[in-house]
Protein backbone atom coordinates (compact mmCIF):
# COMPACT_ATOMS: atom_id res chain seq x y z
CA UNK A 1 0.00 0.00 0.00
CA UNK A 2 1.25 3.48 -0.85
CA UNK A 3 2.24 5.59 2.14
CA UNK A 4 0.05 8.65 2.60
CA UNK A 5 3.14 10.89 2.63
CA UNK A 6 3.97 9.52 -0.83
CA UNK A 7 0.37 10.15 -1.89
CA UNK A 8 0.60 13.77 -0.71
CA UNK A 9 3.80 14.23 -2.71
CA UNK A 10 2.24 12.72 -5.84
CA UNK A 11 -0.95 14.79 -5.43
CA UNK A 12 1.10 17.98 -5.06
CA UNK A 13 2.34 17.43 -8.65
CA UNK A 14 -1.21 17.43 -10.08
CA UNK A 15 -1.86 20.88 -11.62
CA UNK A 16 -5.47 20.95 -10.39
CA UNK A 17 -4.21 20.65 -6.80
CA UNK A 18 -1.17 22.94 -7.20
CA UNK A 19 -2.44 25.64 -4.83
CA UNK A 20 -3.48 23.33 -2.01
CA UNK A 21 -1.64 23.23 1.31
CA UNK A 22 -0.06 20.04 2.62
CA UNK A 23 -2.95 19.74 5.07
CA UNK A 24 -5.49 19.96 2.23
CA UNK A 25 -3.47 17.51 0.13
CA UNK A 26 -3.37 15.13 3.11
CA UNK A 27 -7.17 15.33 3.36
CA UNK A 28 -7.43 14.38 -0.32
CA UNK A 29 -4.88 11.58 0.16
CA UNK A 30 -6.97 10.16 3.03
CA UNK A 31 -10.04 10.24 0.79
CA UNK A 32 -8.40 8.23 -1.99
CA UNK A 33 -8.70 4.49 -2.32
CA UNK A 34 -5.84 2.33 -3.52
CA UNK A 35 -6.86 0.13 -6.44
CA UNK A 36 -4.99 -2.56 -8.37
CA UNK A 37 -5.48 -3.63 -11.98
CA UNK A 38 -4.03 -6.33 -14.19
CA UNK A 39 -2.55 -5.74 -17.65
CA UNK A 40 -5.21 -5.30 -20.33
CA UNK A 41 -7.77 -3.78 -17.98
CA UNK A 42 -9.57 -0.72 -19.41
CA UNK A 43 -9.35 1.93 -16.69
CA UNK A 44 -11.34 4.59 -18.52
CA UNK A 45 -13.26 4.27 -21.79
CA UNK A 46 -13.58 7.12 -24.26
CA UNK A 47 -17.14 8.46 -24.26
CA UNK A 48 -18.16 6.83 -20.96
CA UNK A 49 -19.11 9.01 -18.01
CA UNK A 50 -16.16 9.69 -15.77
CA UNK A 51 -16.51 8.62 -12.15
CA UNK A 52 -13.43 10.36 -10.89
CA UNK A 53 -9.71 10.90 -10.80
CA UNK A 54 -6.89 8.35 -10.80
CA UNK A 55 -3.25 8.87 -9.89
CA UNK A 56 -0.76 6.20 -10.95
CA UNK A 57 1.43 4.94 -8.12
CA UNK A 58 3.01 2.09 -10.06
CA UNK A 59 2.70 0.61 -13.54
CA UNK A 60 2.20 1.77 -17.11
CA UNK A 61 -0.94 2.55 -19.11
CA UNK A 62 -1.64 3.42 -22.73
CA UNK A 63 -3.88 6.35 -23.71
CA UNK A 64 -5.82 6.06 -26.95
CA UNK A 65 -8.19 8.44 -28.72
CA UNK A 66 -10.31 7.06 -31.56
CA UNK A 67 -8.21 3.89 -31.38
CA UNK A 68 -4.90 5.70 -31.90
CA UNK A 69 -2.20 5.69 -29.22
CA UNK A 70 -1.65 9.21 -27.90
CA UNK A 71 0.45 8.74 -24.77
CA UNK A 72 1.93 6.43 -22.16
CA UNK A 73 1.25 7.06 -18.50
CA UNK A 74 3.58 5.98 -15.68
CA UNK A 75 4.02 6.56 -11.94
CA UNK A 76 3.07 10.12 -11.03
CA UNK A 77 0.83 10.57 -14.06
CA UNK A 78 -2.92 10.94 -13.66
CA UNK A 79 -6.19 11.05 -15.54
CA UNK A 80 -9.80 12.00 -14.90
CA UNK A 81 -9.23 15.17 -12.88
CA UNK A 82 -11.94 17.07 -14.75
CA UNK A 83 -14.38 14.27 -13.91
CA UNK A 84 -14.06 15.35 -10.29
CA UNK A 85 -15.80 18.57 -11.28
CA UNK A 86 -18.36 17.56 -13.89
CA UNK A 87 -18.57 13.78 -14.28
CA UNK A 88 -18.56 14.36 -18.03
CA UNK A 89 -17.56 11.85 -20.69
CA UNK A 90 -14.01 10.52 -20.89
CA UNK A 91 -12.03 12.06 -23.73
CA UNK A 92 -9.73 9.02 -24.09
CA UNK A 93 -9.41 5.34 -23.30
CA UNK A 94 -6.78 4.38 -20.72
CA UNK A 95 -5.67 0.74 -20.65
CA UNK A 96 -3.25 -0.91 -18.21
CA UNK A 97 -0.19 -2.32 -19.94
CA UNK A 98 1.41 -3.71 -16.77
CA UNK A 99 0.11 -4.53 -13.30
CA UNK A 100 -0.96 -1.17 -11.87
CA UNK A 101 -1.50 0.47 -8.53
CA UNK A 102 -3.56 3.65 -8.56
CA UNK A 103 -5.08 6.03 -6.07
CA UNK A 104 -8.69 6.68 -6.99
CA UNK A 105 -10.95 9.52 -5.93
CA UNK A 106 -14.59 9.45 -6.97
CA UNK A 107 -16.60 12.54 -7.77
CA UNK A 108 -19.00 11.98 -4.85
CA UNK A 109 -16.17 11.54 -2.30
CA UNK A 110 -14.46 14.67 -3.64
CA UNK A 111 -17.75 16.58 -3.38
CA UNK A 112 -18.07 15.63 0.30
CA UNK A 113 -14.46 16.59 0.91
CA UNK A 114 -15.01 20.01 -0.70
CA UNK A 115 -18.18 20.56 1.34
CA UNK A 116 -16.14 19.93 4.51
CA UNK A 117 -13.15 22.01 3.27
CA UNK A 118 -14.46 24.93 1.17
CA UNK A 119 -10.93 26.34 0.76
CA UNK A 120 -10.16 23.36 -1.48
CA UNK A 121 -12.99 24.35 -3.83
CA UNK A 122 -11.84 27.97 -3.99
CA UNK A 123 -8.27 26.98 -4.86
CA UNK A 124 -9.31 24.36 -7.42
CA UNK A 125 -11.63 26.88 -9.09
CA UNK A 126 -8.82 29.44 -9.20
CA UNK A 127 -6.55 26.92 -10.96
CA UNK A 128 -9.32 26.05 -13.42
CA UNK A 129 -9.86 29.74 -14.17
CA UNK A 130 -6.12 30.18 -14.80
CA UNK A 131 -6.14 27.20 -17.16
CA UNK A 132 -9.13 28.62 -19.05
CA UNK A 133 -7.46 32.02 -19.37
CA UNK A 134 -4.35 30.32 -20.80
CA UNK A 135 -6.46 28.55 -23.45
CA UNK A 136 -6.30 30.12 -26.92
CA UNK A 137 -9.38 32.30 -27.47
CA UNK A 138 -10.51 30.18 -30.39
CA UNK A 139 -11.23 27.32 -28.01
CA UNK A 140 -13.32 29.37 -25.57
CA UNK A 141 -15.65 31.10 -28.03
Amino acid sequence: MAKRSDAVELLSQVPLFSELTNKELAAIARATKEVHHKPGRVLAKEGDSGIGFFLIVDGTAKVTVNGRTRAKLTAGDFFGEISLLDGGPRTATVTAETPMTLLGLTQWVFKRLVEQNPAIATKVLRVMAQRLRATPTGLTQ
